[in-house]
């Protein structure tokens, strides 16, 4: 794998990793809450799981992603450094 492959990868899961938040937020928003805050007689909290278990996917995507990019930018230092 070259380097701009290993940038790409991790631009791509940051990519995919806010789609995934995004639309695990939107399904939380659509969520039947009422005033008191204990939610309606059509909520039940396992219609939250599966969002929430998306936001943290997207997380830690998002921190695998960063990792690519820290470990990507100490080896084209290294390269530079060699190449001096």
């Amino acid at each position: 794998m070259n380097i701009t492959s290993t940038s790409s990868s991790a631009v791509n899961l940051i990519n995919t990793a806010q789609h995934k938040s995004a639309d695990a937020s939107q399904v939380i928003a659509k969520l039947p809450v009422q005033e008191d805050e204990v939610g309606s007689s059509e909520f039940r909290s396992s219609d939250i799981t599966k969002p929430i278990i998306s936001l943290k996917e997207a997380e830690l995507e998002t921190s695998a992603a960063v990792k690519l990019l820290q470990a990507d930018k100490e080896t084209i230092g290294s390269l530079l450094d060699i190449k001096a």
